[in-house]
């Protein structure tokens, strides 16, 4: 296995960064980077660790190109290299993190999601009414890898806020069964991208037939909430699981937002052909700003979302009609 970190690699241009994998070796795994500069989304950090740990139960010897790059302090900061047992050749004095980061951590318990929780609050420079949406759909998302991923290693998270553009990105990825795997049960999707179009879809859940879930913890409405508050705030949101990438695209500045219960009526890009990835990969960028009423935005949220159950509800018991 090998990747390559370009200078760049954000959420808008991450497809190129994912076609480039090479999995031809899998006794392998090879890092290395632009020469000069490497700038990452968080999700990027995640996606190596997740894969170096996964590599490594499996005995693969884990390569990483000594860096050049003068930004290879950010990666040790961010604690890749100490996560994945791997000497960075570098000596620095740790800064207070919060407010401005949350390095890498492996989340396998409820216990250690608490704990990341809580580092994300200061992350959110928001005031507590307005935390709460983005406390429920990290905890939703990094729940649904802790109860249906089967993944040994856990959820892989890190996040970082961005003061200049007031925005918090953050990944969330792990190597366990994927998306396709969880909803064979109930939903039989034929490839990787309609999974993932049945996941996006509020009130679709893998541990259940029934539309909107059995109670509220297993709703099916985690991914949907996270892809609304992404597309409300005009910012980028993407998942990658087995073959397929779904990625919602900026809504422009000038278009009114209408929030979609089907997540194919948004403006997206998509692939279905790209290297495997065993397990999910989820990313979002998200701003800040006040101008965007997190109560409104929810009641919104939940309107659509019902409504989204009961489409389904009409779609299972439509009853053929004979002439």
């Amino acid at each position: 296995m090998k990747i390559h970190l370009s200078n760049s690699i954000w959420i808008g241009n991450i497809d190129p960064f994912i076609r480039s994998f090479d999995t031809s070796n899998e006794k392998v795994f090879e890092i290395t980077s632009h020469k000069r500069w490497v700038s990452v989304h968080p999700v990027i950090l995640c996606m190596i660790s997740a894969l170096g740990l996964f590599m490594r139960k499996h005995r693969a010897k884990i390569s990483f190109e000594k860096m050049e790059a003068t930004s290879k302090h950010y990666f040790h900061r961010m604690g890749l290299f100490e996560l994945l047992k791997l000497d960075s050749e570098m000596k620095i004095k740790p800064h207070e993190s919060a407010g401005r980061f949350i390095p890498i951590q492996q989340i396998k318990n409820s216990d250690e999601l608490g704990n990341f929780i809580k580092d994300m609050i200061p992350l959110l420079h928001l005031e507590p009414k307005k935390v709460e949406p983005i406390k429920y759909i990290m905890s939703e998302l990094i729940n649904n890898v802790l109860e249906h991923a089967v993944a040994p290693n856990g959820a892989i998270v890190c996040a970082q806020y961005y003061k200049k553009s007031n925005t918090i990105r953050m990944g969330v990825v792990d190597t366990g069964v994927g998306i396709k795997d969880t909803l064979q049960k109930f939903y039989h999707p034929k490839n990787d991208l309609e999974a993932i179009k049945f996941a996006l879809t509020p009130g679709v859940t893998g541990t259940t037939k029934r539309i909107g879930g059995g109670s509220e913890m297993n709703a099916g409405a985690g991914l949907f909430f996270i892809k609304s508050l992404a597309k409300t705030s005009r910012d980028f949101f993407m998942i990658y699981t087995g073959r397929a990438m779904y990625k919602l695209l900026k809504n422009p500045k000038n278009k009114q937002i209408k929030l979609m219960a089907d997540p194919l009526k948004d403006h997206y890009s998509s692939d279905d052909n790209l290297p495997f990835w065993k397990g999910t990969v989820v990313a979002i960028d998200l701003c800040l700003d006040d101008n965007i009423d997190f109560k409104e935005l929810l009641t919104a949220i939940k309107k659509v979302y019902g409504d989204g159950k009961k489409n389904l509800i009409k779609e299972r018991y439509k009853k053929p009609r004979f002439i």
